[in-house]
C-alpha cells in the first residue's frame, strides 16, 4: 500500500483519490535540485557544504533511473553564478545565507567560490543521462529564479513536478512554494531530500505537506506510477 505524510502522520495514498492530478506520470517531470560538488564534495575546500546530502546520492540515482523507465523526464537544476561575482558576492545584494549561515556553522572557507561558472563546484555528483535536461543559472534559493525552468516545464507539457535534492528547508522548500504558486502539482520525496538537520528537514516537510502538495517516498510514488495508465 502506498502512503503519504501529512504533518508527519502517515496516510493511505490512493492514486485515484484526492492526489490523482499529482500522480499521472504522463504529465510529470522530476526536478533534482543542487546535487553538485559545491554542496556534496568531501574536499575541505567545498564552498557550501551540505554533507547530509551525500547520504542520498545513490538513492537519487536509482529513483531517476526508475523515473526514466516510466517515461518521466529528469531535470537537473544547479546553482551557477558569473565568474566575475557580479551575480552575488560583488553585486548590489549578495545572498543572505552568506551572512546568516556562518552564525550557525561558523566561517565557511571558500564560500566566495560557491557555484562560480566554469568551476568544478558546478559539476553534478548524481548521474546525468543523455536525455535528461539541465537547468543552470539558479542564483538564489528557488530553482525557478532566475532560470528558465518554468518555460521548460511548460514547453514539455508538465503539470506536476517531483522534487528531490538539497536542502529541504532551503532550496527545496523555496522551489516547492514557487512551483505551487505557478500552478504545478508538487510532490516532495521525503527519502530523497535532506535538510540542514533532522529538525529543520521535518519542519520543511510538514509545511510542504500542509500547504504545497504531496509528501511521500520514492517507493510509494513508483508504486503509484506502476499502476497508472501509461505508467
Amino acid at each position: 500500500m502506498s502512503s503519504h505524510l501529512v504533518y508527519g502522520r502517515e496516510h493511505e495514498l490512493d492514486p485515484a483519490g484526492d492526489f490523482a492530478a499529482w500522480l499521472d506520470p504522463r504529465r510529470t517531470a522530476v526536478v533534482s535540485i543542487d546535487m553538485h560538488q559545491g554542496h556534496l564534495s568531501e574536499d575541505p575546500a567545498c564552498p557550501c557544504p551540505a554533507p547530509r546530502g551525500r547520504e542520498i546520492v545513490g538513492a537519487v540515482d536509482a529513483f531517476h533511473r526508475a523515473a526514466r523507465a516510466h517515461g518521466v523526464p529528469v531535470i537537473h537544476v544547479r546553482s551557477e553564478v558569473r565568474a566575475s561575482g557580479a551575480d552575488d558576492v560583488k553585486g548590489t545584494s549578495s545572498s543572505a545565507w552568506r551572512v546568516t549561515f556562518p552564525h550557525h556553522v561558523g566561517p565557511i572557507p571558500g564560500a566566495d567560490g560557491h557555484a562560480l561558472a566554469g568551476s568544478r563546484w558546478t559539476e553534478f555528483v548524481t548521474e546525468v543521462a543523455p536525455a535528461d535536461e539541465v537547468v543552470t543559472g539558479k542564483k538564489r534559493l528557488s530553482a525557478f529564479y532566475p532560470t528558465d525552468l518554468d518555460f521548460l516545464l511548460r514547453q514539455m507539457g508538465t503539470t506536476a513536478v517531483v522534487l528531490d535534492g538539497i536542502m529541504a528547508d532551503c532550496c527545496v522548500l523555496n522551489t516547492a512554494f514557487d512551483a505551487s504558486n505557478l500552478g504545478y502539482r508538487v510532490t516532495v520525496l521525503q527519502d530523497l531530500v535532506r535538510g540542514t538537520d533532522e529538525a529543520l528537514e521535518s519542519a520543511a516537510l510538514a509545511m510542504m505537506s500542509l500547504h504545497l502538495g504531496l509528501v511521500t517516498t520514492s517507493e510509494s510514488l513508483l508504486a503509484c506510477w506502476d499502476g497508472a495508465v501509461g505508467g
